[in-house]
């Protein structure tokens, strides 16, 4: 009786191994294509070779395994697909319904919370990003002091665990008035300081209470801690192993933030830093990187300048900052490529641009080793564009995710079709 039902999981279980190892030995060759590895120089007519999840094999001249599924890439350029370095995808839905909404915790302190545990994989904004070229994106938490870990996912799959590629990635510290402008930060330039210190506070408690683990393992006279699920998070950063994203804008908050990353040994990435040109030599010399906040906001200061934020890229990698880009958004996040094409227009060099949604926030999260640009043995995440990926008017054709080609339709294409119908019936 018991063979009789459990004899059907393994069936199932069983298909579903041949299935996948059917699926990791299909083979994919795009021919015929311009090739923007991102590291190296462009291949102006070649082929790329997918087998299974990864690139076999890509350059000018490839010879085609016998059996390989043929795409004419003719006319279309390939690129690695884009990486978001900062967004709520799978986190919010529609910003005026709380209930769609599962970003930010109650409290200030929540260094447990991991953001890719709320993820919505059905969300319907990811199939919009996707089809314009984004294959991956931090999701973040917000709110309070500490909001959170955030992690790096895949924009495909049918659970979160299925599209996470990395969690955590980064722990979320948010200085006031970071998404709210910098009027009220300018004139509290201490406010920065003092919460630093109340960070710099949690840390040294972390650093303590694995200290009395430590001993307590060692000596049975000593007592172990009582479980604290908030300093057990907290350590990791102390070891430097995972990296405070914080959220930071203007100059003044920008040179005490360094000063307490200095002091307490940790790693850092700096999110916004609005006012990052005034101090880009600070920041380059403490080897720092910088995700960009989304670049369809206001300038912090009228004094600085309209075009600010747009310069502001520029102006940090010149002074040799890692930089990247990011929506700052879930509904949005499809306009991850003209965040990068505006800091282009206003002085970031176009190269560097495409980077910083490429090979640059692989490399600040730390999965450049399998991910970020078109090379042998990495993963064939790759967007087959008819124009450059940059440009407004580009239109996508083909999406892979894991050497999968992405079905690209979505409430847009459906909305297309239908409207298009209207028209045809009058």
């Amino acid at each position: 009786m018991r063979i009789q039902k459990i004899w059907p999981f393994f069936l199932i279980l069983s298909l579903s191994i041949l299935s996948g190892l059917a699926r990791a030995e299909e083979i994919v060759a795009i021919t015929n294509v311009r090739i923007v590895p991102v590291v190296g120089n462009d291949i102006e007519k070649g082929t790329i070779i997918i087998r299974g999840e990864k690139i076999e094999n890509i350059g000018p001249d490839i010879v085609i395994p016998q059996g390989a599924k043929i795409i004419n890439g003719q006319g279309l350029t390939a690129y690695p697909g884009l990486i978001d370095g900062y967004s709520q995808l799978g986190l919010s839905e529609i910003g005026s319904i709380q209930a769609t909404i599962d970003f930010r915790e109650t409290g200030r302190i929540n260094p447990q919370v991991l953001a890719t545990e709320a993820l919505r994989p059905d969300s319907m904004h990811i199939p919009v990003t996707r089809s314009n070229g984004i294959t991956a994106a931090v999701v973040a938490p917000s709110g309070g002091l500490i909001s959170g870990r955030s992690g790096l996912i895949q924009l495909y799959g049918w659970t979160p665990p299925e599209m996470v590629i990395k969690a955590p990635v980064a722990m979320h510290v948010e200085l006031p008035a970071a998404r709210a402008g910098l009027r009220r930060q300018a004139n509290q330039p201490s406010e920065a300081s003092r919460l630093l210190e109340e960070v710099g506070e949690l840390l040294d408690q972390a650093r303590w209470y694995e200290k009395r683990k430590i001993a307590a393992g060692k000596n049975k006279l000593i007592s172990f801690p009582e479980f604290d699920e908030k300093l057990e998070a907290l350590i990791p950063v102390t070891h430097g192993e995972l990296p405070l994203m914080i959220s930071v804008h203007s100059a003044n908050d920008i040179r005490s933030a360094i000063k307490f990353v200095q002091e307490q040994k940790v790693r850092a990435i700096f999110y916004g830093v609005s006012q990052g040109w005034m101090v880009a030599k600070e920041i380059a010399q403490a080897a720092i990187p910088v995700i960009f906040a989304s670049l369809h906001q206001l300038p912090p200061s009228w004094e600085d300048g309209y075009d600010a934020l747009y310069r502001n890229p520029g102006v940090l990698r010149q002074a040799g900052v890692k930089i990247a880009f990011s929506s700052s958004s879930a509904s949005l996040a499809k306009e991850l490529p003209y965040h990068a094409a505006k800091a282009a227009a206003f002085g970031l060099d176009k190269r560097e641009a495409l980077k910083a949604v490429t090979i640059y926030p692989a490399e600040i999260f730390g999965v450049d080793q399998f991910m970020g640009s078109l090379e042998k043995g990495k993963l064939a995440n790759i967007v087959l564009a008819e124009g450059d990926i940059l440009e407004l008017r580009t239109v996508i054709r083909h999406v892979f995710i894991r050497g999968q080609e992405i079905d690209l339709s979505s409430i847009y294409t459906e909305y297309l079709e239908k409207y298009k119908k209207r028209v045809e019936k009058k």
